[in-house]
């Protein structure tokens, strides 16, 4: 059974480098993404030499496990063909590339992958990266010491653990069989693509469901948007579908669509510079590069004096903001414990400090001075507002409000004033004083 469906590659070098050293290849039933990593030339050779290599898998297959052995074997093998090319030209020795591979078998897709090129399966309106990055960031993910968001901006990123290169004769290389159904769109990318545009605004595009070629040139303007620092690769598969079945010849983007080969220097720097500076390399430096033992330990013993100085700063941070929450509390209740304001008890006037507030069980106010103003003298009007309480600017107002409330106190009736007794009245005592009886007798 033949593949149904319709493909669609594109390649570009990017807003930084002066050469592709990206290659795709877009067929009946093969779809491939390649890498290249090693200079100006050797990313060129080596992932043309992977396409080279790989064509011949564009075929019938009688079974998936078939085309899983043909694609895991032409992998492995073209690692010798590398070393054999470093052999016969000294100049690219450190050429590698990395290698992102679907053969369709039926109704499966045989995968095969090493490096940090993706294979992004689009089904039913959900984006799934089906394979992982053979990268130290990406180690760095699963063991929990970084989140994925950290690992797109890592300084070290680009550090491959697995690469198709002159190192290793033997590399280890994923393979797997899926099943695929009609419907499903496949996107294969080098980390030009998926480095810049992340898979958020991926998804978005998909799901505009355009034709292969009108996505893929929608994404390759998304990432030169985004400043394109490195060579920008993808495939887009679909499977069976609205969109016209693939009848013509093989597309083949990238370096290794030149018919002549690849140009190569006769002589090249062996230093690679972008160990120094992987964020931003040059034009012409190798945007990848596999480590060697005593480079990866320096690594590591980097990344842990990384998580190390990233936990005293976030401690140090919670320090600081412990004490800016502490020191601005202080000042809030300090300065509340400048304002005034009268209020009531059960039974009198009193005066509080501080602000009619609490924070949780904290009153932020205390009972400052009981004036013994009993309440129920004071008439009710004003008896109101001082339960509601009256806030004082200082002490001194809020003692005048007390003053303002006593002078409201209507003053006590005086008493009637007490009446004297009366004078008795002296009665003329009509009995002749004994004077007058001597005088008569006189």
């Amino acid at each position: 059974m033949v593949f149904e469906g319709s493909s669609a590659a594109i390649s570009h070098t990017g807003r930084v480098r002066s050469n592709n050293q990206d290659s795709g290849y877009s067929g009946s039933n093969l779809f491939v993404v390649a890498d290249g990593m090693g200079g100006h030339a050797g990313g060129d050779v080596a992932s043309a030499v992977a396409i080279s290599r790989l064509q011949p898998l564009d075929t019938h297959f009688e079974s998936p496990a078939q085309a899983e052995e043909a694609l895991h074997t032409t992998i492995v093998s073209t690692a010798g063909d590398l070393i054999d090319v470093a052999a016969r030209k000294p100049q690219l020795a450190g050429l590698g590339t990395t290698v992102s591979g679907i053969v369709m078998v039926d109704e499966y897709a045989v995968i095969g992958h090493i490096g940090d090129s993706r294979i992004y399966l689009y089904r039913d309106g959900d984006l799934t990266q089906i394979t992982t990055d053979h990268t130290f960031v990406q180690r760095l993910v699963e063991t929990g010491r970084i989140t994925p968001e950290e690992a797109r901006y890592h300084p070290r990123r680009s550090v491959l653990m697995r690469v198709l290169g002159d190192m290793d004769a033997n590399p280890e290389v994923d393979t797997f069989i899926m099943p695929t159904r009609p419907g499903d769109r496949w996107v294969l990318c080098s980390d030009g693509l998926s480095g810049v545009v992340d898979d958020a605004h991926l998804a978005k595009t998909l799901r505009q469901e355009m034709p292969p070629a009108r996505t893929a040139d929608n994404l390759l303007k998304q990432a030169l948007d985004g400043g394109a620092p490195d060579n920008v690769t993808l495939v887009i598969v679909d499977v069976g579908g609205q969109h016209p079945l693939y009848t013509g010849t093989p597309t083949i983007v990238g370096s290794a669509s030149n018919p002549d080969g690849v140009d190569v220097p006769a002589s090249r720097s062996l230093l690679p510079t972008g160990w120094l500076h992987p964020q931003r390399a040059a034009a012409n430096e190798p945007s990848h590069f596999e480590p060697d033992n005593e480079y990866l330990e320096e690594l590591i013993a980097e990344d842990r004096r990384r998580v190390r100085r990233r936990r005293i700063v976030g401690f140090g941070a919670l320090l600081l903001l412990a004490a800016a929450i502490a020191t601005g509390a202080w000042l809030f209740y300090s300065w509340t414990q400048t304002r005034y304001y009268v209020g009531t008890d059960e039974d009198s006037v009193v005066i509080y400090q501080g602000i009619q507030q609490s924070i949780g069980p904290i009153a932020l106010s205390t009972a400052y001075e009981d004036t013994g103003v009993p309440i129920d003298e004071i008439p009710a009007a004003w008896r109101s507002r001082a339960e509601e309480t009256i806030n004082a600017d200082s002490l001194e107002e809020a003692r005048q409000i007390v003053e303002n409330l006593i002078s409201r106190v209507p003053a006590p009736k005086d008493d009637p004033p007490e009446e004297a007794d009366p004078e008795p009245t002296r009665t003329p005592d009509p009995t002749p004083s004994a004077a007058t009886d001597g005088g008569g007798d006189a």
